[in-house]
C-alpha cells in the first residue's frame, strides 16, 4: 500500500498517471479509504474542506455504485474565488458547479446516526463552489470504478469556493439553480436537487460517514456534489458558476509547472 500510495501522490504532484494492477485494486470501501488516507499523508497539510462525489444518479451509474464517496481536500489544492488554479492536462480534467456548506459547530464521532434536523442546525453558511475533478489513474475517471476513484482522492483535483452567505435558510437549495460558464459560454445548468435530492442530504451522509472516525469540525466546508454534470476543461480555460442571489465564483485554469 505504501508503494502505491507514494506513486499516486507523486502523480498528483508532478502530473503523471498510475496504472494499477489487479492485485493493487482496493477490494472494498475500507481498503479504498485506507489507501486514500495513505496517499493524503504524502500531500502535506489538510485544508478546511471536504468534497463529496457520486451524489447524482448519472455519476453513480458511471462509477458502478449506489452511494457517494468523500475525501478531504489537501491545502495545496484548495483555492478561493478569482484565484488562478494550476492543473495538469494529463489528469483527465472536468469542472463541476456545486453548493458548498459550512459547519458552525463540531459534529464529533458518536454511535448514533446524525439526522437531517441536526445537520440543518449545524450549518452556518452556503457558498458557490467550483470543483475540478480528474484522475491520476491511467484509465481516467469513467473507467476507474468506485474503489479506485475513492483511493485516488475521490477524483478531486482542486476546489475553489466563493463568499459564504450566513443567511442560507432563505434559499430553497433543492430548487435553487446555478449556471456554469466556460470561456464566457454557458455550458451547463442544474438545481441543488441533483445532489442526493438536496445538498442537506449530502451533509447528513458525510456526517454519518465520518462519525465512526474523525467527525467534522466547526468551520469546515463540504462541497456537496455536482449540480451541473461534468464539463471537459483544460489549462487556459476561464470558468464561472452563477448561483444567482447566492453569488458567483470565477476561476482561471493555468498549466501547473509552467
Amino acid at each position: 500500500m505504501a508503494s502505491l500510495a507514494s506513486r499516486l501522490a507523486a502523480a498528483r504532484l508532478d502530473g503523471g498517471t498510475v496504472t494499477l494492477s489487479d492485485d493493487e485494486t482496493p477490494r472494498d470501501a475500507g481498503q479504498a479509504y485506507a489507501l486514500q488516507a495513505e496517499v493524503f499523508s504524502y500531500l502535506g497539510a489538510a485544508s478546511d474542506a471536504w468534497k463529496v462525489g457520486s451524489t447524482s444518479p448519472e455519476s453513480q451509474a458511471k462509477l458502478g455504485t449506489s452511494e457517494p464517496g468523500a475525501a478531504r481536500v489537501p491545502a495545496q489544492f484548495r483555492f478561493h474565488a478569482g484565484e488562478a488554479v494550476p492543473v495538469y492536462a494529463s489528469h483527465d480534467l472536468w469542472i463541476e458547479g456545486e453548493f458548498a456548506l459550512r459547519l458552525g459547530c463540531d459534529l464529533p464521532p458518536r454511535e448514533t446516526p446524525y439526522t437531517y434536523g441536526e445537520l440543518t442546525d449545524a450549518i452556518d453558511g452556503v457558498a458557490p463552489s467550483l470543483e475540478v475533478v480528474g484522475s491520476r489513474l491511467a484509465e481516467g475517471i469513467a473507467h476507474g470504478g468506485r474503489f479506485r476513484v475513492t483511493a485516488d482522492g475521490g477524483a478531486n483535483v482542486t476546489l475553489s469556493t466563493g463568499a459564504v452567505i450566513a443567511d442560507w435558510r432563505r434559499f430553497n437549495l433543492p430548487n435553487h439553480r446555478l449556471k456554469l460558464f466556460r470561456n464566457g459560454e454557458e455550458v451547463a445548468a442544474g438545481p441543488g436537487s441533483r445532489a442526493l435530492g438536496d445538498p442537506l442530504n449530502v451533509m447528513v451522509w458525510i456526517a454519518n460517514h465520518l462519525r465512526g472516525g474523525e467527525g467534522l469540525k466547526a468551520g469546515e466546508m463540504v462541497s456537496t456534489g455536482t449540480c451541473t454534470g461534468l464539463i471537459r476543461v483544460a489549462p487556459g480555460d476561464s470558468l464561472m458558476a452563477n448561483f444567482g442571489p447566492i453569488g458567483l465564483i470565477e476561476a482561471r485554469l493555468v498549466a501547473a509547472g509552467a
